[in-house]
């Protein structure tokens, strides 16, 4: 089960570290310990306690394995997180349109905008090249997420006449992932690995392209890709169709993880894929929306 996937690729379960029948293997030696569902020990006195002994080093703690319901309610707190640090910003940036501090607001609007976009694109730098993933740092890119959607969603709402488009946005997001998830599930949905490459590519080229156009738009040369019109619009449709496709590839890991039964511990770094895709996919949602409802 090895991974093209940066978000993956750190992890010893997800990158061929785990043969067929969920054991893994050490590199050397290629001995398997025995995986989720096969007996372990033989003795339950033997079974360590995760601390030192008589000097020795500690013992491992065993853990259970990744479990669909764990990867649910740990991509839950990260949503949760991400929605509650964007509400927030958003009640803290106040009117940006007609109240008499609609400038001190809109420098506060930019300097979440800001700090949020950048925190949050090097922690997601992070936590897909660690190779043990850390919830805290998980954590962490969702407040800078959050702190940056808060910002653009305010953005957006005020500056398109049309009202209610954020929260078109968010429905909009969740029935993509409903719509994606029913469509991998029923249609099985096989993810071989061109596709994996082709959406791993398309993801860093589409990244690489927003930071040249970030480059570019500060000596007044942008091509559009952020704009309003149609360059902005077709940059922003195939965000999300690829959005749609990483969503696929969060699945199939998902699945293969829980069948292989890695560590629980991993449900954290599927969490934070699905984070990832969620936000990409309600991002290029409110920008369509913004296009599509402007003067």
């Amino acid at each position: 089960m090895r991974s093209n996937n940066p978000v993956f690729s750190r992890s010893p379960e997800f990158n061929g570290q785990t043969n067929a029948y969920g054991n893994q293997t050490y590199p050397g030696a290629g001995a398997a310990y025995p995986g989720y569902g096969q007996q372990g020990y033989t003795d339950p006195a033997t079974w360590g306690t995760g601390q030192s002994t008589a000097g020795g080093p500690a013992a491992p703690v065993a853990t259970g394995p990744m479990t669909i319901d764990s990867v649910v309610q740990k991509t839950g707190i990260a949503l949760a997180v991400v929605v509650v640090v964007a509400a927030a910003t958003w009640i803290f940036i106040g009117d940006i349109s007609t109240s008499a501090a609609a400038e001190d607001n809109a420098g506060k609007l930019y300097a979440a905008l800001m700090l949020g976009s950048f925190g949050a694109f090097g922690l997601s730098l992070v936590n897909s090249f660690k190779r043990v993933i850390s919830p805290a740092l998980v954590l962490a890119f969702c407040v800078a997420e959050g702190l940056a959607l808060g910002a653009l969603s305010k953005f957006f709402d005020t500056m398109v006449p049309q009202e209610g488009i954020v929260v078109q946005a968010v429905l909009g997001t969740f029935a993509a992932f409903a719509g994606t998830l029913a469509a991998y599930k029923f249609f099985d949905i096989q993810v071989t690995n061109k596709f994996r490459t082709f959406v791993i590519g398309a993801m860093f080229g589409m990244v690489a392209l927003g930071l040249l156009e970030m480059v570019l738009g500060m000596f007044n040369a942008d091509i559009g890709l952020f704009g309003m019109g149609g360059m902005g619009l077709l940059f922003a449709v195939g965000g999300l169709v690829l959005g749609v496709f990483m969503l696929i590839l969060d699945f199939d890991f998902v699945e293969q993880g829980v069948a292989a039964g890695i560590p629980e511990r991993e449900s954290w770094r599927a969490a934070f894929a699905l984070t990832v895709s969620l936000v990409w996919i309600y991002t290029n949602l409110l920008r369509i929306l913004a296009i599509l409802n402007s003067d």
